[in-house]
């Protein structure tokens, strides 16, 4: 028999009592003082000013904020305590937070306090984070109306259980187990990710230097340009099929036909992404396939020719061949100005094999790892709401 079950066993066999949870704690909404940029402070005695931005991506804890109120502004809102949660009711609806810090919150918060005599924190955070109570909210919230509203009553009418605290206490050892081991593998992918990439970034650079004294060629010379062949259809009048639909920065859509079909070269015509570069601005596509009029379309003889162009126009900098402020462009003249040197097909192919490689490394690494942060956090989910059921204790006759 585990330890849980011995302390189920001996402290409530025949299941729990439930009540409202607006019996067992206080829950009251935040309040926000207007118009808020007036009370913003960089004052020393500011206060902490909470906001959804400041909860770390992964973390059930707010341990700092990034903004300030005045000490009117703070009057004129809500007060919470380390050890309080706040509960979202807009960005991240319904989702709770451990403060580990004090502040103030504005009216997108709910805060609940004064819950010592009946829940240990961590318990609390993983019972409302639960599938049952995070879809009971949603439901409730939802309900009348297409604008989700999360306030103080639907949290306070949620019915709980009261499970013993030492119970609770086993319960969040077992479940902060399988956290930590997702954890422990996130930390190690990004870690590895980092190391990986640093290393591409690096050969790619030493191999590019290499072939700086080839010929320098330019696009209309190596490559089909294909532009006169896209058509852009609106989203309203998009069949939905199997065929993708790309845009300047990849899929956006999957059509019922197609208008290319065949290995190509995409490389973005607009967009702020040519200047974010948080994604690349030039990828191959094959297959069948339609394109619209925000990506040029470039067909190469080889493949290591077409994959050594996107390697390198992912590589350099493009700034000097894009026009627009507000809306960035590399319009077709442009994209044909660039430089590109080209070494010989041999060397391209020890270029784009190497390159390749490691690109694979990258992939396996991020195919690998994530799959199995995935299994853990279902893995998690499952464990979780199994242990937070009990049965509802019954009066004795």
């Amino acid at each position: 028999m585990s330890r849980l079950e011995e302390l189920i066993q001996q402290l409530c066999p025949d299941g729990v009592e439930y009540k409202p949870f607006g019996e067992m704690a206080m829950i009251i909404r935040g309040a926000s003082p207007r118009p808020i940029k007036n009370f913003i402070t960089t004052g020393a005695d500011g206060v902490n000013w909470i906001k959804i931005g400041d909860v770390k991506p992964g973390s059930k804890y707010i341990t700092e904020t990034a903004e300030k109120i005045t000490l009117d502004g703070a009057k004129k809102s809500r007060y919470v305590s380390d050890g309080d949660f706040v509960l979202s009711n807009s960005m991240s609806f319904g989702r709770p937070y451990i403060m580990k810090t004090v502040g103030c919150i504005h009216d997108g918060w709910l805060a609940i306090s004064d819950f010592g005599d009946y829940f240990i924190p961590d318990f609390l955070y993983h019972l409302l984070n639960s599938n049952r109570y995070q879809y009971e909210m949603k439901q409730k919230a939802s309900f009348g109306g297409a604008v989700q509203n999360l306030n103080a009553d639907i949290v306070k009418g949620l019915v709980m259980p009261v499970v013993p605290l030492e119970i609770q206490q086993e319960i969040v050892r077992i479940l902060d187990q399988f956290t930590e081991l997702t954890a422990e593998l996130t930390t190690q992918l990004d870690a590895e990710l980092t190391v990986r990439k640093k290393q591409y970034a690096y050969y790619r650079g030493e191999l590019f230097r290499t072939a700086k004294d080839a010929d320098i060629h330019y696009l209309d010379e190596i490559s089909e340009n294909c532009d006169n062949q896209r058509k852009p259809v609106a989203s309203g009048n998009r069949i939905a099929g199997e065929y993708p639909y790309y845009g300047a920065s990849g899929i956006v859509d999957y059509v019922d036909d197609y208008i290319f079909d065949g290995d190509y070269l995409l490389i973005s015509e607009d967009g702020a992404n040519l200047l974010a570069r948080s994604t690349p601005i030039a990828f191959s596509i094959s297959g069948k396939n339609w394109v619209n009029n925000h990506a040029h379309v470039l067909r190469f003889d080889t493949y290591e020719t077409r994959r050594y162009v996107e390697i390198y126009l992912n590589s350099i900098d493009l700034s000097p061949y894009i026009t627009g402020g507000a809306q960035p462009k590399l319009n077709q003249k442009n994209l044909n100005k660039i430089p590109i040197p080209l070494p010989s097909p041999d060397e391209q192919h020890r270029i784009v094999s190497i390159l390749d490689r490691f690109d694979t490394l990258c992939n396996d690494l991020t195919s690998g790892l994530p799959a199995e942060i995935e299994a853990r956090q279902k893995q998690y989910e499952y464990y979780r709401d199994k242990l937070l059921t009990f049965p509802e204790l019954r009066e004795q006759r």
